[in-house]
């Protein structure tokens, strides 16, 4: 199973972006999907996960109110509608997938995306 995230890019602060990450087969078993960010020169960090079935969701703190993840089973697919951006979310942004249970913990997922940029500056 491969991830291709895309959607990133340059953005004013305050402005949007959505993200998409596109599986390319359906695994095993019914997985969480998840978003992971790692800021220049920090580490990686969780951002915003999904249920299996869609119906929950959980976020860090500081994306709360601003970023809705959301999935197409269908077209195996995850996003990351990001609003009011900040110039702290500045990162490249991994999806993730393979859970089994909701959380946070990176090691806890198997699959990974490649990764696409996010910059957001004046």
């Amino acid at each position: 199973v491969q991830l291709q995230a895309s959607g990133g890019g340059l953005v004013e602060p305050g402005g949007s972006l959505n993200l998409s990450c596109v599986m390319s087969e359906r695994p095993p078993h019914s997985v969480v999907m998840a978003w992971f960010r790692q800021p220049p020169a920090k580490e990686r960090e969780f951002v915003a996960a999904i249920s299996r079935s869609g119906t929950r969701t959980d976020y860090v703190a500081s994306v709360k109110n601003r970023f809705t993840i959301s999935r197409d089973k269908a077209k195996r697919t995850v996003y990351l509608q990001m609003n009011s951006l900040k110039p702290e979310d500045t990162a490249v942004y991994y999806c993730a997938a393979g859970s089994e249970f909701m959380t946070t913990d990176g090691a806890d997922y198997e699959y990974w995306g490649q990764g696409t940029q996010v910059t957001v500056s004046s």
